[in-house]
């Protein structure tokens, strides 16, 4: 199955009143797969919890909604809530279950491999959701690259070709992976850009899906 690239929503010019706060624009990736499938989701859950809570005997709607709570938090998790948002000052990755704001200052690399990865000047390592990786088309992009340069005589092939080269840049996700590490080379020296990484925990999500959880297993517990 081959991934669909990830599209960047159009970037809108600021207006003359606006703050600098409001001054940059987010270029945001999303997966265009990955929102389908979770809106597909969504409507399969609510149609099986709806009948058991409605059709149900006993404990049976306990058991779905509990389900339910538990359930979509967590199909929203990974599957609509992943984006990528870049504008002139930072990277913000909003991951299942974290937000991670990164400068572009401490951003040393965005590679793609078997995912795609930002690298902070510290050495840490945080995954881009929203920007998923096609071994298939990663490795068709990497064969490619190597006829073409001649550095693999034995047709040996990577996943983690060098999207800097054109010639490897076939794979729906290189070209958003190239975006994103010319925006990070283009503003690392800006002053709005400075700045260490900051991570936020998606409580939004979270809360509920343990809330879910612990529902049942009281009534698991108590069955």
């Amino acid at each position: 199955m081959t991934t669909p690239e990830p599209t960047p929503e159009p970037r809108h010019e600021p207006s003359s009143g606006s703050t600098p706060e409001q001054s940059y624009a987010d270029r945001v990736f999303r997966s265009p797969l990955g929102i389908a499938s979770g809106v597909f989701l969504l409507v399969l859950a609510a149609v099986f919890a709806g009948d058991a809570m409605l059709r149900g005997e006993g404990r049976a709607p306990w058991l779905a909604l509990a389900g339910l709570v538990l359930a979509v938090p967590l199909i929203v998790a990974f599957t609509i809530r992943p984006a990528v948002y870049a504008d002139d000052r930072r990277l913000r990755i909003r991951n299942p279950f974290r937000t991670i704001t990164l400068p572009w200052a401490s951003v040393a690399d965005v590679r793609a491999g078997y995912s795609s990865e930002a690298f902070t000047q510290e050495g840490e390592k945080y995954q881009l959701w929203a920007v998923p990786v096609s071994l298939r088309q990663r490795k068709k992009a990497a064969r490619r690259a190597a006829r073409a340069s001649q550095d693999d005589p034995h047709g040996r092939t990577s996943v983690t070709a060098d999207v800097r080269q054109s010639a490897s840049r076939t794979a729906p996700t290189d070209q958003t992976v190239a975006d994103l590490r010319e925006l990070a080379e283009r503003h690392a020296g800006s002053p709005e850009a400075q700045g260490g990484p900051q991570v936020r925990w998606a409580y939004e999500i979270i809360a509920p899906a343990v809330a879910g959880l612990l529902l049942l297993v009281v009534l698991a517990a108590t069955g």
